[in-house]
Order: C-alpha cells, then sequence, then structure tokens
C-alpha cells in the first residue's frame, strides 16, 4: 500500500507567517512600571503591536519615551527612540534610530543610533557610535555601559575635549 501526501506551498507559506501577527495592537498607550507599589518607570508610545510567538515580544514601531523614576517618584532619567522592540523572555529592549537618553538631574544626555536596556541588571549599553553632551564638555566613543538612570557610565574609545582633575577627584 502506498500513500502519498501533496502540500500547496502558498499554504504551506501563509501557516508559517500567523505567527509573525501581532495578537494586540495599541494606539496611544501609556503604561507604568513599578515593584512593591512603588512606581518605577512609566513609558508611552502612539503605537504598539505585541507578538505572542514562540519568544515574544512588543514592538513600538513609531518610536517610544521611557521615563525612570527615583524612590520619591521623581523622573531620574529618560530614553526616547524612534523605533523600539521589548523582548519578553529576556526581558531586554532595544531602542534604533536617533536615541537619546537624557540625565535630568545633571543634564548630560547620550545620544546613539542603537541602545539596550536590561531590565534585569537595570543597564544600558551601546556597540555603536555615541555622543555624550555636558554642560561644558562634548564626549565620543565607540559605544558605553552605563545604570540605566546614566549617573555613572564608562564610554568605550572615548575622544573629544574633557576637564581632566589633577587630584583625581
Amino acid at each position: 500500500m502506498l500513500f502519498s501526501c501533496v502540500n500547496d506551498i502558498e499554504e504551506i507559506h501563509t501557516l508559517s507567517l500567523m505567527d509573525t501577527i501581532p495578537i494586540e495592537q495599541a494606539r496611544d498607550i501609556a503604561v507604568y512600571y513599578s515593584d512593591s507599589g512603588r512606581i518605577k518607570a512609566y513609558l508611552e508610545s502612539p503605537f504598539m503591536k505585541s507578538h505572542q510567538a514562540k519568544d515574544g515580544y512588543i514592538e513600538f514601531p513609531d518610536g517610544f519615551k521611557v521615563i525612570f523614576y527615583d524612590e520619591n517618584r521623581n523622573p531620574k532619567s529618560e530614553i526616547t527612540a524612534k523605533y523600539g522592540i521589548r523582548y519578553e523572555k529576556t526581558k531586554t529592549m532595544e531602542a534604533k534610530n536617533n536615541v537619546i537618553v537624557k540625565n535630568l538631574a545633571t543634564n548630560e544626555q547620550l545620544n546613539t543610533e542603537q541602545l539596550i536596556w536590561d531590565e534585569k541588571k537595570k543597564i544600558i549599553y551601546s556597540d555603536v557610535f555615541i555622543k555624550i553632551t555636558r554642560q561644558d564638555e562634548v564626549l565620543y566613543g565607540d559605544g558605553l555601559t552605563s545604570d540605566q538612570d546614566f549617573e555613572n557610565y564608562t564610554i568605550k574609545n572615548p575622544t573629544g575635549e574633557f576637564k581632566i582633575d589633577p587630584d583625581g577627584k
């Protein structure tokens, strides 16, 4: 006895695309992230697509803004970008295209084209060209690693004109 099976290639292709169709879409979203009853961050975006495929992710194709708060609910820092994607499994968010990070207390600003926010480690990092603007200095580098508040950071291959304290302070 012999059996044969014929599959229409278009039907197979359509079935494989089903995993990429977003389950949820929302416009003009505003989300507060809290831990133990304290607001830690606020996210806003004009458009969000949630994909529940094998490794779920949330996409912000029209950009986003995240504001981080201190324990007294005062804004500490913010990240904006023209595109973002948050991976549920790894708890990381990738920002692309005109990424701006601001430390609101020091008025320092980071500009880059790509940045990763690791929510578990509470750090941000980049491996592409960065520019940091301070009150009286501009620094450049090939990437950086920082806490998510953009207070303590390390620049890869730093260049620019900046002051050096001879006493190391």
